[in-house]
């Protein structure tokens, strides 16, 4: 074997396997923040997380956190450990509601993921049944589809974050929710996520994985959570998509 062969032949089965997940797919889930958009592109993410812990502080909840969740970038993990702590209180409801409300302002500076909406829109012309399965506020996915005019390639099929946080990624249940709902076996599903949770989920669901990685560093999540087949551009998916038109 060449060195040459050596470095297309990965290459080549990846597109195999990729072409293959397409092609299976009558039902397709999606994650939101990351193959559909950039939730927090203008609004940080890193910035709400302070802003919540500012907010626990206020509250003379400081205590509830450790130092490495206080400085944490991402929200949802401040939201997670208080869960851990509390579960199911009324101080989780109230957080779970303050980030959603976070969510809904971040809208409208949210950056489309690059082929997403063409992507979204030719999969739901040729058929195929799509729904979005997110750790994000169902009220936020609604209100960004809206606004880029998709709502109609999934209405009413978006299933996301509750009060009970126990049932977020990787637990399966917003998959099966929207399995459920459109009477999808899941060897003929396929789920589109960023994150490692999103992996899990669609293993402990049954359904086909497709990883989408911005950056090098979620690719490098992904691939040690053991993801076979992942992408960096929804492009390639896109035109497989097309070729079958």
């Amino acid at each position: 074997m060449t060195s040459d062969t050596a470095q297309t032949d990965p290459v080549t089965a990846e597109t195999e396997n990729l072409r293959g997940l397409i092609t299976n797919a009558h039902f397709v889930l999606f994650d939101f923040d990351g193959p559909i958009c950039r939730l927090f592109a203008g609004h940080t993410a890193e910035r709400v997380a302070k802003e919540l812990v500012d907010w626990l502080e206020r509250q003379g909840l400081r205590g509830l956190l450790t130092e490495e969740e206080r400085v944490h970038p991402d929200p949802m993990v401040v939201l997670y450990a208080v869960n851990r702590r509390h579960p199911r209180s009324d101080l989780v409801a109230e957080l779970e509601e303050w980030l959603t409300q976070q969510e809904l302002k971040a809208i409208t500076s949210a950056m489309p993921t690059a082929y997403a909406d063409p992507l979204i829109r030719t999969w739901s012309a040729l058929g195929r049944r799509l729904a979005v399965a997110t750790n994000n506020s169902p009220r936020t996915v609604e209100g960004y589809l809206s606004q880029r005019e998709l709502a109609d390639c999934f209405t009413p099929h978006v299933y996301g974050r509750t009060d009970d946080l126990d049932l977020l990624k990787p637990d399966p249940h917003t998959l099966n929710r929207a399995l459920n709902a459109l009477g999808a076996a899941p060897a003929a599903a396929l789920m589109i996520g960023d994150a490692p949770t999103d992996l899990h989920a669609a293993e402990r669901a049954g359904v086909p994985f497709l990883g989408y990685a911005r950056t090098e560093t979620k690719e490098k999540l992904l691939r040690n959570a053991g993801a076979r087949t992942v992408v960096d551009s929804l492009e390639p998916v896109l035109r497989i998509l097309r070729g079958q038109a």
